[in-house]
């Protein structure tokens, strides 16, 4: 199966499993995080009463449903513990020869038959070539008994994962260093094994071990120490007399506790035995490569967040330790804005380097999958071929047959001669017909299309003078009178305030009056998307699942209902389906004062008014004779009016245009000024337009679907 171009990094850790997908940008240097996931166990795989085959194979279970893998390469760590590593530096030889010089050094380094275990080397970035000859060769040759990569292996088959790349968890750890951390090294050739660059102490305190990788980038020192977190636990069950599960929270909570004193003080053994043997690596390391000169150690793994470590080790071993809040090469703001990556962040940095391999960065890219597996792959990925390779001869032999009959058939030429030629003339004949249906055809679709041209040409331009009248009509204090019309008389309408003309209410408060600042209308190939944000915002009028294409046959009376007082009537919108295909999504901004009147005020008076004249009003509109009808707000196409996030009343200070001196409205001061409360709205509502042509063909589909269902108490006509 081909693949995606992106790697998962799954690290089976004791605490969790935690998993990150990446793929390459157009930087060198950076890396996209698109996906990651982090399951918790319900208990510690080295817990005493744990079982932990099955809560692996739960956690793979819910890693699975939650995230796909098909396309992918997936890499995975194992325990640096499982694993030997060995860094040899060879003797000048022939370039061509090295493979079989480390073959020789593995038989001599690994203290198990080479059929036994599964080793694979690397060149180390050092080191020259002259005339076919290789100097100052380091090689990394590393290894992990059969028996234990199978192991490693076991729950991935059986959750049905195919794993590309299998790594040691300390090399990975060195992978990630190297392109995260260590970005201003100097060239190959420029390398002075002297004066070589300042190195880099990795640190990842797992749960029942500590990978210890030091490296300057061009040559890396590692070693596995069995301290973890669990020893820290396991002392605080021995001091305090405590359960796995209580000790494992108070070691989390250390500083909630009631005595922190005391529990420091159980777990001190277990910090000074981590200090000694931390001491003793790099002391050795210091040893090992005199010329090297330790600058900063960098601190990875959830033991780390144990109050009060971090600081110990860093004043002890006399190094700053960093602790790793975030990568200098992802990006990704979807994975890196994560709350849950945030705090699990410093638990990364294998996942990290591991994905760093199945791209191909620069690093160690050894891989122990064993090649039986790899073998098997690649003939399965042959087999479809071969099977179709010998489904095409079969087809070759059996066609070279039938044309060798079909052969021998035709040399008697007065059995099919007068075959023929009735063939002929009946091809001649529909080769005709099919002409004269061309032209048919031809000139129907170009009658047609003129047609097309001129309605689309008159309707398209009164589409937006019909939503302008529907707002218009929808907006406050504008009603549609019930005038008891029927479908084919003529509705009358009123546009007139609710107040008098030309009288205006003093107070401001009690105005039927919404100020529009603005109208936008966007369009959307679909108009779902924009549905999935606002949904949460709209209420589905009361009785009806969701607004329909077209309303219901328009009722006698045109006059809008009465909008409802008090919360808006209706169900929450999470069940609905909403819009979709192409259409357009419309905002109205803007704000009213009417907000002294109980419920009938702020966000509840844009409910009542102009939300609620959305989903029910009637408009009056020409028929095609000329005649106005009425046409419902779903008839014109718009649907699903939300008022998006309702915000607060806010107060405002205006000049009162009905104030004079000589009226007494002004102030003691002498200003017009009067304090109000505003309430802004941002209305949108979707409009999927429809055509009076095409608003009158769902007219008639609909009289016809009518006229043939039989009459209430009428018997259907029976069967011939």
């Amino acid at each position: 199966m081909a693949k995606s171009g992106a790697v998962w990094g799954i690290d089976v850790g004791q605490c969790a499993l935690k998993a990150l997908r990446c793929r390459a940008t157009a930087a060198a240097d950076k890396i996209e995080a698109d996906a990651f996931d982090y399951i918790e166990y319900p208990k510690i795989l080295s817990q005493p009463d744990a079982n932990p085959a099955e809560l692996i194979d739960e956690a793979l279970k819910q890693f699975l449903s939650r995230n796909s893998v098909r396309g992918d390469s997936v890499a995975i760590s194992v325990s640096g513990q499982a694993g030997l590593a060995r860094f040899i530096k060879l003797p000048p030889v022939e370039a061509r020869k090295i493979p079989d010089i480390v073959r020789y050094e593995a038989k001599q380094q690994i203290p198990f038959d080479l059929n036994d275990v599964i080793w694979d080397y690397q060149r180390l970035g050092i080191g020259t070539e002259e005339e076919g000859y290789a100097l100052e060769t380091e090689i990394g040759l590393f290894a992990m008994k059969r028996e234990a990569v199978f192991r490693a292996l076991e729950p991935f088959q059986k959750a049905g994962i195919e794993i590309d790349f299998v790594q040691l968890t300390p090399l990975a750890l060195y992978n990630y260093l190297l392109f995260d951390q260590l970005r201003n090294l100097p060239k190959a050739d420029e390398y002075d094994p002297e004066h070589p660059p300042e190195s880099t102490v990795i640190l990842s305190l797992g749960t029942d071990a500590t990978d210890l990788v030091i490296t300057n980038g061009y040559k890396v020192w590692q070693r596995s120490i069995p301290l973890g977190g669990n020893h820290f636990t396991k002392a605080l069950t021995k001091e305090m007399k405590l359960t796995f599960a209580k000790a494992e929270h108070l070691k989390r909570n250390a500083t909630a506790a009631a005595d922190p004193k005391a529990v420091f003080q159980a777990m001190r053994p277990v910090f000074n035995e981590l200090l000694t043997q931390l001491q003793r690596s790099i002391g050795y390391f210091s040893n090992l490569e005199r010329s090297a000169k330790i600058g900063r150690i960098v601190a990875l793994g959830s033991a780390m967040k144990l109050p009060g470590l971090r600081r110990y080790l860093a004043q002890s071993l006399g190094y700053d330790i960093e602790r790793v809040q975030s990568f200098q090469g992802l990006v990704g703001s979807q994975v890196l804005s994560s709350p849950i990556f945030k705090e699990n962040a410093i638990c990364y940095g294998i996942c990290y380097g591991l994905t760093l391999q199945g791209l191909g960065k620069p690093g160690l890219h050894t891989n122990l999958l064993p090649k039986e597996i790899v073998k098997d792959r690649l003939v399965k990925q042959k087999k479809p071929w071969a099977v179709a390779a010998a489904a095409l001869l079969l087809l070759g032999c059996g066609i070279s047959f039938g044309a060798y009959a079909m052969a021998m058939n035709s040399v008697e030429a007065s059995s099919w001669k007068s075959a023929t030629e009735q063939a002929d003339r009946v091809i001649a004949e529909s080769n005709g017909l099919k002409s004269e249906g061309n032209t048919a055809e031809s000139g129907f679709k170009s009658t047609d299309q003129i047609g097309q041209h001129l309605v689309g040409n008159v309707e398209g331009r009164i589409r937006w003078l019909e939503l302008i009248r529907a707002i218009d009509q929808c907006l406050p204090p504008h009603k549609i009178q019930n005038t008891n019309v029927t479908k084919n008389d003529k509705p009358k309408t009123d546009a007139a305030p609710a107040n008098p003309a030309g009288e205006t209410s003093v107070k401001i408060t009690d105005r039927d009056e919404l100020h529009v600042k603005n109208l936008e209308c966007q369009y959307c190939d679909d108009v779902s998307t924009w549905f999935s944000l606002a949904k949460q915002w709209y209420k589905a009028p009361e009785g009806a699942a969701q607004p329909a294409g077209t309303s219901p046959a328009a009722p006698a009376a045109a006059e809008t209902p009465a909008a409802p007082t008090g919360e808006q009537s209706g169900s929450p919108a999470s069940g609905l389906d909403g819009p979709k295909g192409p259409g357009w999504i419309v905002k109205l901004d803007g704000c009213h004062y009417h907000n002294n009147a109980g419920d009938d005020s702020g966000a509840q008076y844009v409910r009542n008014t102009l939300i609620y004249n959305l989903q029910n009003a009637y408009v009056a509109l020409p028929n095609d004779k000329g005649v106005p009808e009425a046409v419902s707000m779903q008839e014109l196409g718009i649907t699903y009016p939300v008022l998006i996030n309702p915000k607060q009343l806010e107060d405002e200070e205006i000049v009162n245009p009905s104030a004079s001196a000589e009226s007494g409205g002004t102030n003691a001061d002498g200003s017009r000024k009067i304090s109000l409360k505003r309430c802004d709205f941002n209305v949108q509502f979707c409009w999927q337009p429809k055509s009076p042509s095409e608003r009158r063909a769902l007219k008639e589909k609909e009289t016809a679907n009518k006229t043939q269902q039989p009459a209430a108490g009428e018997q259907p006509p029976a069967q011939p």
